[in-house]
């Protein structure tokens, strides 16, 4: 980030100001100041296509004096969202002030005339305003005046901030420093912690809260600061946080705020020198780093704010308002053709990386969780991020400018600072650096390929803290321990070359190491903390930006009077922020002064160009830069006409003297000798050849050094026509299109088809055969329709894909189309239309078999005739009773052998449940049913997951033994024992479904706090003994009674535990103990006694009981609630039989045993009957 002061305004007759608020979104900028000044200004940028952003001149296209205050105005607000102004002078008065016609008009005036008017804000959607006063006064009002609701603090209020979210908190900050939080309705909730001073002493300087409407730069990301008048500020990510991050800055604080993203925190205050007073804006990142300081001439900071984008602040100084222009660090890199840039949307965690292809102006996404930066050099991109696993490891991820990945590296230092070279990659932290040697595809051997790198432990990964000495020669590196020890002078920045790399650190000091050995070759000292590192392209020189913006440069070649080699040179630029080496000319450079670029040739500068891009690359004389600014405005929307290419002078003059006819090529041609470079020779080549001077078009080549280009000119000597010379120059240039028109204006369509087929421009292909005497034949038509179906297959947009295919009679292609797009409808239309016995048949079976399509698949095999595969992927899909038809229809009689192998396989490796599935989808239902119960009893006697053991039981009954019922089985053998027969064993099932059913829901009501009910449901479990341990059951009823309050049922649970067999004496002696120390406190009485009428005989009995003592009448058990359902309305469910009360089971969805649909009338039932 760099910031520097740009424009100044005075305010008349010396006016001294005291608020100051710039409007985000219309870019209204409203100033108030002493004896009633009250200013609403507007800065208009007058951009064009050439001139963007900070770069293009602004002018004051609005300055009204809004007169209505008789005081100094001491709070200045906006409502961006109802387009309003709010002031308050230092008499109480408030004024609302309102746009008509593009004046501002008075709307609105308060005067409490009680008090002062100390700070006021407006809420997120601009439809509330909080107004504090000096005495303790808060009111809140709506945007058309009306009060809400007021309070009386009885404490004298200073500053008030609104969190902006759904629920609205407000705020209020007292002068002893105390930090109240009050919710939407004024009621008090809390107290922001003072964790800057020991005591109540110190006073709130500063306050102001991130709302987050913009996103966060990371997650968990500090938005509230709160700055106090001992210099100190805390950073916190809510008002509860409890571990703040603490800054001493150092400054008398008048003032702090946000920019539109929270990436930035400017503070502003007076620093105390020894001398005199200074006026400083420190600016911080939500983690408190320091970012930069920024000085102001004046006597006091009154008051500062930012602008709607983030690049630029305003700043109210005595009777001056100033304008400083912030540079900020974007994450973004280039290589090849390719802008990558990361941003961060409100609605997601992850941040957008988009990498923008301005050539193809395609633009593809990837979104990076924990994001921490971007490189970029070459064809290559390092994307930098933190684990998400939480290991506290670090991800290098290599990435194409497609941005697909090609290699990825986990490291265990914090990747602060990158850089990359044709072959390495080095990252640092604040005290080590790590050396990554990658390969990419172009650069894999055989070996490679075969794996057998990934088995030896070679030396392309090094690691070295930044006080060790490495020679090169292959000694022990530092580890992850020793990487991460303090340094007492920490790395501030890096750069490297294919022959270096320099390692600059804070006290100056630089490292120059050698690549690839990363021997330490020489230490020098610069005269300043660099912050930017750049080497030229023969790694001579060395450019380096400091932390105040001031451009210089060291040689690494010159010895210097004290004998060590290297020095630093004297020459020197101010207010630099951006420098860019030429990558084919060791003394060519190009660099941005605050909004004007200049190109160096030796330490010469040309002319200034008026721009604020950040420059890519500087390569053939041309610079490319980027006007990030406009970009990041609409991320998901960049346009080519942000792209700025600027040529140097050499190059403008020579395309000057090609284009003036009365200059001639020879005087451009020594002209280019004297100033020679081989974009020039080709600019002389391309017009010569463009006027057909082949003699000194060949001259060119071989100044350019172009051996293609001297073949190229000797081919054209043989061309007997003008227009094909003309053509084929056009073509060798890429300008294809004029050379089209060359072969269009000879009636020579063919030529200009067999040009385009050769560039592989396929889509001009198919417009040339589509229009009249397009010429070509069917097979060409065919070709570039399928060429076109590649094009969009690669690029992953199948539909287009699809209709080329279709055209192009393409089936293998068409298929894997379908498959991609999941469209199984279509694939099986393919399928059905080729022919039988056809070798795609195969291919698309198995398409249907990868996505678990058993039957489109077996008919896919069946046309091309491999019925084995039909069979062995119905097998694998566990279409098992497929599978045996199959077989059986084509005499294949393994299939049963099979099916027994597989089931014993399953066994023996304890997956019953595969085998239990295997079984019942070869109709095997007796097999099924054995396993099934035997699996349930053993789950049943663990007890440890009664959930997973009452879905055995009722997977049981439902799935298994009504499909035995269906077939008529009768008799079910389990453990060898014959059961009394199917309605038996169901109702067996059913016991055991029911059974852990009920145990788990007198849990579910004893944690809710419904113990009535729990105890209820737990009396119920006494019946099923058999299925559940006798201690769980009574344990149960002893917790569920006792907290019920009925202790005479409690004594008769802890009874039958003391008198359990199994238990050992220490056991039973604890449970006597525990029922003395109970009811030597309770009396074994039930203090709830709660009865119900008898539906049948109409007796009071208590209303657990399941059976009338009197009548002896059953009633059923309610599934939802475990209560005896003693009513003649009640539910019953058509698979499981069981009850519910009807107004329990209506708020349910499912049957809670079975778990059977309710909503559906074939499967529930209403019963208004007896029982």
């Amino acid at each position: 980030m760099f910031i520097y002061l740009s424009k100044k305004i005075a305010i008349p007759n010396n006016t001294n100001l005291r608020c100051l608020s710039w409007n985000h979104e219309q870019g209204y900028i409203a100033c108030g100041g002493e004896d009633g000044l009250l200013k609403v200004l507007k800065l208009d940028i007058q951009s064009d296509n050439k001139v963007k952003g900070l770069a293009a001149p602004s002018n004051l296209s609005m300055n009204q004096t809004l007169e209505g205050h008789g005081g100094s105005v001491e709070v200045v607000v906006w409502n961006m969202e109802h387009m309003k102004l709010t002031s308050s002078d230092q008499f109480g008065l408030i004024i609302v002030w309102t746009l008509y016609k593009g004046q501002w008009y008075e709307e609105m005036v308060n005067n409490r005339n009680k008090s002062v008017v100390k700070d006021m804000k407006w809420n997120f959607d601009g439809g509330k305003i909080c107004i504090i006063y000096e005495d303790g006064a808060v009111i809140v009002g709506s945007v058309d005046g009306n009060r809400i609701w007021g309070k009386e603090l009885k404490i004298q209020l200073s500053w008030v901030e609104v969190r902006i979210y759904n629920r609205i908190n407000l705020g209020f900050f007292s002068v002893n420093g105390e930090i109240h939080i009050y919710d939407n309705n004024g009621n008090f909730t809390s107290k922001l912690v003072n964790y800057c001073c020991s005591d109540t002493s110190c006073v709130i300087a500063g306050l102001n809260w991130y709302n987050g409407s913009e996103g966060y730069i990371e997650q968990e990301c500090h938005s509230l600061v709160a700055c106090y008048d001992n210099g100190k500020m805390q950073l916190m990510k809510s008002e509860t946080d409890e571990n703040p991050i603490i800054i001493d800055t150092g400054l008398s604080i008048s003032t702090v705020q946000w920019n539109h993203t929270g990436s930035v925190l400017a503070v502003g205050g007076l620093q105390q020198n020894q001398e005199k007073e200074t006026n400083v804006v420190l600016f911080y990142t939500p983690f408190g780093d320091h970012l930069r300081t920024l000085r102001i001439p004046g006597k006091k900071l009154a008051d500062l704010s930012w602008d709607g984008d983030g690049l630029r602040l305003s700043l109210a100084i005595d009777s001056y308002i100033y304008f400083a222009n912030i540079r900020p660090d974007y994450k973004w890199g280039y290589c090849g053709n390719t802008v990558v840039y990361a941003f961060n949307k409100p609605d997601r965690q992850d941040s957008s990386v988009v990498f923008w292809e301005t050539k193809n102006k395609e633009c593809i996404v990837k979104y990076i969780k924990n994001l921490l930066g971007i490189t970029a050099y070459g064809d290559y991109c390092l994307i930098s991020t933190k684990a998400p696993d939480g290991s506290g490891q670090y991800v290098l991820i290599l990435s194409n400018a497609i941005g697909t990945p090609l290699e990825t590296k986990y490291i265990d230092i914090k990747p602060e600072y990158a850089a990359i070279t044709d072959t390495h990659i080095i990252v640092a932290s604040k005290e080590a650096f790590y050396s990554w040697q990658f390969k990419t595809p172009k650069k894999l051997t055989s070996l490679d390929l075969a794996g057998t790198s990934n088995k030896r432990k070679d030396n392309r990964e090094r690691l070295y803290h930044i006080d060790d000495v490495p020679s090169g020669t292959g000694e022990r590196q530092s580890d992850s321990k020793r990487a991460r020890e303090k340094t007492k002078d920490p790395i501030c920045c890096i750069c490297a070359s294919s022959e270096l790399l320099i390692v600059g650190r804070e006290s100056g000091t630089i490292h120059r190491y050698s690549l690839p050995h990363l021997a330490l070759e020489m230490k020098n000292m610069l005269k300043c903390r660099p912050y930017r590192l750049s080497l030229n392209c023969n790694s001579t020189r060395l450019a380096f930006i400091d932390i105040s913006g001031i451009l210089s440069f060291f040689d690494l070649d010159i010895v210097s009077s004290d004998g060590e080699k290297g020095e630093q040179l004297s020459f020197e630029r101010k207010d630099v922020w951006d420098m860019k080496w030429a990558e084919d000319r060791p003394d060519l450079f190009a660099m941005t002064e605050k909004t004007r670029m200049y190109i160096f040739r030796n330490m010469d500068p040309e002319e200034p160009i008026t721009s604020s891009g950040y420059i890519c690359k500087f390569n053939d004389l041309e610079v490319r830069s980027v006007l990030l600014d406009e970009v990041f405005k609409d991320p998901d929307n960049p346009t080519n006409n942000l792209i700025l290419d600027i040529e140097t002078r050499s190059l403008r003059d020579t395309r000057e003297l090609l284009a003036q006819s009365e200059v001639g090529i020879g005087d451009s041609y020594q002209f280019i000798e004297e100033n020679p470079h081989p974009r020039l020779w080709r600019l002389l080549a391309e017009y010569s050849l463009s006027n057909l001077d082949l003699k000194i078009a060949e001259k060119a080549f071989v100044r350019y050094l172009d051996y293609q280009g001297i073949q190229f000119v000797k081919s054209l000597h043989k061309l007997d026509s003008e227009k094909k010379k003309l053509a084929e120059i056009s073509a060798y240039f890429k300008r294809f299109d004029e050379a089209e028109s060359y072969y269009f204006d000879m009636d020579r369509r063919d030529l200009a088809i067999d040009m385009r087929v050769k560039l592989g421009d396929w889509f001009r292909v198919s417009q040339l055969l589509k229009t009249e005497g397009g010429g070509g034949d069917d097979n060409l038509v065919r070709q570039s329709h399928n060429a076109i179906g590649d094009y969009y297959a690669d690029r992953h947009r199948w539909r287009d894909a699809i209709r080329q295919y279709v055209v192009g009679h393409n089936q293998n292609r068409l298929a894997e189309c379908y498959y991609m797009l999941e469209d199984f409808e279509g694939l099986d239309n393919l399928m059905n239309s080729v022919p039988e016995n056809h070798p795609l048949l195969a291919e698309i079976g198995n398409m249907f078999f990868t996505v678990g399509m058993c039957e489109p698949a077996v008919r896919s095999y069946m046309k091309c005739g491999k019925i084995k595969m039909a069979i062995d992927t119905c097998v694998n899909l566990n279409q098992w009773d497929q599978a045996v038809n199959l077989a059986r229809a084509n005499n294949m009689k393994e299939i049963d052998n099979l099916l027994a192998k597989y089931a014993s396989h399953l066994l023996e490796k304890s997956k019953v449940l595969n085998a239990i599935e295997l079984y019942r989808k070869a109709s095997r239902h007796v097999q099924a049913a054995k396993l099934l119960y035997q699996l349930a009893k053993e789950s049943a006697a663990v007890g440890n997951k009664p959930m997973r053991t009452k879905k055995l039981y009722t997977i049981l009954c439902i799935t298994v033994l009504q499909k035995l019922l269906e077939l008529k089985f009768f008799s079910l053998f389990v453990d060898g024992d014959s059961m009394d027969g199917d309605t038996k064993t169901m109702d067996n099932a059913w016991r055991g479904a029911e059974a852990f059913h009920f145990y788990l829901l007198a849990q579910r009501q004893l944690y809710d706090g419904q113990f009535d009910a729990a105890m209820k449901t737990a009396l119920h479990l006494r019946d099923f003994e058999d299925f559940i341990d006798s201690e769980r059951v009574y344990s149960l009823l002893v917790l569920a009674s006792i907290s019920n309050k009925c202790y005479g049922i409690a004594s008769k649970a802890f009874i039958k535990l003391e008198s359990m067999e199994s238990f050992t004496d220490s056991q039973r002696q604890s449970y006597e103990d525990l029922a003395l120390d109970i009811f030597s406190r309770h009396p074994p009485k039930d203090i709830r006694n709660n009865k119900a009428e008898c539906s049948h005989c109409e007796t009071l009995i208590p209303d657990y009981l399941p059976v009338c003592p009197n009548c002896e009448n059953n009633f059923p058990i309610c599934i939802v609630t475990g209560r005896p359902v003693m009513s003649y309305h009640f539910w019953m469910c058509n698979v499981c039989k069981h009850k519910a009360f009807e107004q329990e089971i209506i708020r349910l969805q499912n049957c809670p045993l079975c778990h059977t649909p309710l909503y559906n009338k074939s499967q529930s039932n209403l019963n208004d009957s007896y029982y």
